[in-house]
This record gives structure tokens, C-alpha cells and sequence, in this order.
């Protein structure tokens, strides 16, 4: 399957989340949990997101995995409990939106990282997917994703 990437350049991007860590088989719950405490947060605020729900992966550890779960927003917004504000900070980005099933996405980042090493760009450690619509909402099939590595 051919992937397409996109080098960009990026502006600082505020965010609510929330980071944990946990087992790559809770990991559905931890952001079923997280996006809606977030998302009645947003609603307490009278905001809404500014953009797509994230997840970020601070790391790889399938039986603990460090993981930011939140939304982007339109500006800067008061943290609340174990709802933070951050930023997903600016610079270069490699990203590549996927369509079809979250199994299926070590094709993407295997291609994408081929493509990073051999375009000579160097992933930051963080690796960002948006979450353009759900299990519950189209077929695995129709999932879209977009995957995102800050570069230096």
C-alpha cells in the first residue's frame, strides 16, 4: 500500500488532555474515559475543540504506555483536576492521514519512518493520531486517522 507524507511547518497548538499511563488493552477505556471528561469540561467552559481528538504517545511500551489523551482548542483554558493544559508545541511535522483500521496501522508508520530516515528527518520521541471518527460512528474499514512525528 503507498502512503503520502507531508513535511510542515507548524504553529504552537493549545490543548486540554490528560496523561497516563497504561496497558495497550485498557488503552480504548483510558480515552473513552478521557475525551468525555473533556469534552464536559469543554461544555462547563462553553468552548468547543478547535480540531480532531489526539492521542500522543510518549513512548512505545505496550504494558505501559505514557499517553496524552486531549483536544485541541482555540486558546488558552484553565486546568481542572486531572485536566491540563498544554501545548503541542510548534515546529517541523511529518504526518500522513490513514484510512482503515487501527491493527492495520503499523504499515503507515513502518512506511513513514523509512521515509523520515531516508528524507534524513529525525523523529522527536512523540508521535501524535488524531481521530477524525469512530468505531461507533463507520466501519473499521472507514476509519481516518492522522498520523503526526514532530522532526528535527
Amino acid at each position: 500500500m503507498s502512503y503520502e507524507f507531508q513535511l510542515s511547518e507548524v504553529k504552537a497548538q493549545p490543548v486540554l488532555s490528560i496523561r497516563t499511563t497504561t496497558s495497550v488493552g485498557s488503552l480504548p477505556q483510558e480515552i473513552g474515559k478521557a475525551y468525555g471528561e473533556i469534552m464536559r469540561y469543554l461544555q462547563e467552559l462553553g468552548e468547543a475543540p478547535a480540531d480532531a481528538p489526539y492521542v500522543a504517545y510518549y513512548n512505545m511500551d505496550m504494558e505501559n504506555l505514557d499517553v496524552e489523551m486531549g483536544f485541541p482548542v482555540a486558546k488558552k483554558l484553565s486546568a481542572k483536576n486531572s485536566i491540563q493544559y498544554n501545548e503541542i508545541p510548534a515546529g517541523k511535522q511529518v504526518s500522513c492521514m490513514y484510512k482503515g483500521s487501527y491493527k492495520d496501522l503499523a504499515g503507515p508508520y513502518d512506511a513513514m519512518n523509512q521515509w523520515m530516515i531516508e528524507k534524513g528527518y529525525v523523529p522527536t520521541g512523540i508521535v501524535y493520531e488524531f481521530y477524525y471518527n469512530s468505531p461507533g460512528e463507520v466501519p473499521e474499514s472507514e476509519l481516518l486517522t492522522k498520523i503526526v512525528f514532530p522532526v528535527k
